[in-house]
């Protein structure tokens, strides 16, 4: 059973696959079109982000039995289609929900209490207390949209902070005794903080805009560690101008390209404005890029794939 590795991953994973039988080939840089002419033989694949999956390529795959995508999130493969071919579909986002979740409370703590912007300020000789006064979290309402592995992961650390966590997500999830299922009505109604942990769906792409920010009741907070086109960048920026949205830690931008290695634009206006604003913290997709999850998303993968064949 031959099994080809499209993205680098942590040698675990290949090794853990060699030992229940499985032959690791590995092409890492080959393009797409290149790839669907040898792809018939493989019993599965390992992807990241490089390659998309769509219907023509999987047409190719006459032999195949599952797609091991490692990491969160499943937008570059047609799933539908390969369900129609009995293709299997792996995901893993228990392996990095963790880092996720202490990502999103790091950017949360920096941007309440003006961390790296005084920082910042601090490097260029700049002293200035009063308007680097910060916001406490506890007695705040964090709403949570998705409560998937991410959401639970940062709910789990909010918790001993003194904060009311509320989320919505389109699943009915089993009832949680430290959050509360609510509407997305009520999650624009009640925080003061709006943290997104949602899949890249067409009900989740662009869901923050100008309609959402405008009908949120109070200012707020925003985090996001999803998908960088759950925004639209320009509405963020109006609605950090007017004041309705008070700082955004992104650590994904619509300008992303699909691998996610790379920036598909090197500036316009708008992140123009978000890189220079004081209120908006960026980092480069690394929310679940940790040491300890790369171990652990190898870890998972194999875990799932030797479930999908029967392997103890």
């Amino acid at each position: 059973m031959q099994i080809l590795h499209l993205d680098s991953n942590h040698p675990l994973l290949a090794d853990e696959l060699e030992k229940i039988g499985f032959k690791n080939h590995f092409d890492l840089e080959s393009s797409k079109s290149e790839v669907e002419k040898k792809i018939s033989n493989y019993f599965g694949i390992i992807i990241r982000s490089r390659i998309s999956i769509d219907k023509v390529f999987l047409d190719n795959c006459e032999k195949l039995k599952f797609i091991a995508r490692i990491g969160s999130g499943t937008e570059n493969i047609d799933v539908e289609h390969a369900k129609s071919k009995n293709i299997h579909i792996i995901s893993t986002p228990e392996g990095n929900s963790n880092a996720v979740g202490e990502h999103a409370l790091g950017m949360l703590l920096s941007l309440t209490n003006n961390i790296t912007s005084s920082n910042d300020e601090i490097k260029n000789r700049i002293w200035e207390r009063e308007s680097n006064r910060g916001f406490e979290l506890k007695g705040k309402t964090i709403g949570l949209i998705g409560y998937g592995h991410t959401g639970k992961s940062f709910a789990r650390k909010l918790i001993g902070l003194g904060v009311k966590i509320i989320y919505h997500d389109l699943k009915n999830i089993e009832k949680d005794d430290d959050t509360v299922q609510v509407t997305l009505g009520e999650i624009k109604e009640h925080s003061d903080i709006i943290s997104l942990h949602v899949s890249m769906t067409e009900e989740s792409k662009g869901l923050i805009n100008t309609d959402f920010i405008n009908s949120c009741k109070k200012p707020f907070w925003l985090i996001n560690t999803s998908r960088g086109n759950c925004i639209i960048t320009k509405d963020l920026v109006e609605g950090l101008k007017s004041g309705k949205i008070l700082g955004a830690g992104l650590d994904v931008l619509e300008y992303e390209k699909k691998s996610f290695e790379k920036l598909s634009i090197s500036k316009n206006e708008n992140l123009d404005y978000l890189v220079s604003s004081k209120n908006v913290i960026i980092t480069p997709h690394i929310a679940g890029w940790t040491k300890e999850s790369k171990i652990k998303l190898a870890e998972v993968a194999v875990k799932k794939i030797k479930k999908l064949i029967n392997i103890k």
